[in-house]
């Protein structure tokens, strides 16, 4: 499983896989002793809704991969996910349901849903009228079925750090909460040489075709990926580019993806190289791919 998918493991059931039983619990809510410390009265509570905890003795919180730092010590990200996986194999992640800011469940939103390997013929139609080589695009996305007001829906899924997914046909563009950035790592050394950011997914399966093409070089350096999902995601993924020594930005000919870039290049100086400022005629990657130009 990758990251997206752990966090989506239920924690009360993951507590419960590996000998935690809780001291009380609701239908919201579960208590417990915390499991890393001593704890005479049960401080540590999972809100079910958020799949999130709090310690109230230490005033600690998290998800799933922040509870395995504390409990195997460690904060190596690859070795407690697969802690994680050992621990529990039998659990399988859940999708969630959408969630507001105060943490109640949305109605009429998505719900019933399943996110299976990419397969319908109608989405990888979809994915050929935008110009992205199917290999591509059954290797880095998945398919997700849904209902929402009662109707049933299905969609290209890419998935977020958070656990959440981007979903995309040719009537729908939307998020099946929480939102977050995605980071897709091809190289297994330690994160100093090169990543590339592109603000949608799109964006990222039109690089990578545009790759296989020999319409872009690569160079023969592995790199990282990085999809903000929305410029508004901005001031995320700072923390997760700043590692780098070398950024290639990917983002859109408008104003939001010039200020993004703008303001990567005054936090990280001439680390930041604006890759698609070469194309001003093209609104963005998938554009380009398609040689869809902004003015004919």
């Amino acid at each position: 499983m990758n990251i997206a998918q752990i966090k989506q493991i239920d924690l009360v059931d993951y507590l419960k896989a590996i000998g935690f039983s809780p001291t009380k619990e609701s239908a919201k809510s579960a208590w417990y002793h915390a499991p890393y410390r001593e704890d005479r009265t049960p401080s540590f509570k999972i809100n079910k809704d958020k799949n999130m905890w709090y310690d109230f003795g230490t005033a600690q919180s998290g998800d799933i991969i922040d509870l395995a730092e504390l409990l195997y010590k460690s904060k190596d990200v690859s070795r407690l996910l697969k802690f994680i996986e050992g621990a529990a194999p039998a659990l399988a992640p859940r999708i969630r349901t959408p969630i507001s800011p105060n943490g109640e469940r949305l109605p009429n939103q998505f719900r019933n849903i399943k996110v299976v390997d990419l397969n319908h013929e109608a989405l990888k139609s979809y994915l050929r009228s935008r110009g992205i080589d199917l290999d591509i695009g059954e290797c880095e996305c998945q398919e997700v079925h849904y209902t929402c007001s009662k109707k049933e829906y299905f969609a290209v899924a890419f998935p977020n750090i958070g656990g959440g997914y981007e979903i995309r046909n040719p009537y729908f563009k939307g998020c099946i909460a929480p939102k977050d950035i995605s980071i897709i790592r091809k190289s297994e050394r330690l994160r100093h040489g090169c990543c590339c950011l592109f603000e949608g997914f799109m964006d990222y399966l039109s690089y990578l075709t545009l790759v296989k093409t020999g319409r872009i070089s690569e160079g023969s350096e592995l790199m990282d990926y990085v999809v903000l999902n929305s410029v508004s995601n901005i001031s995320r993924v700072i923390e997760t580019i700043k590692k780098y020594e070398v950024v290639h930005c990917y983002l859109d000919n408008d104003d939001a993806g010039r200020r993004s870039v703008d303001t990567l290049q005054e936090l990280l100086g001439n680390r930041v190289c604006d890759m698609f400022a070469a194309h001003p005629l093209y609104k963005d990657l998938n554009d380009f791919l398609r040689n869809k130009k902004k003015f004919p």
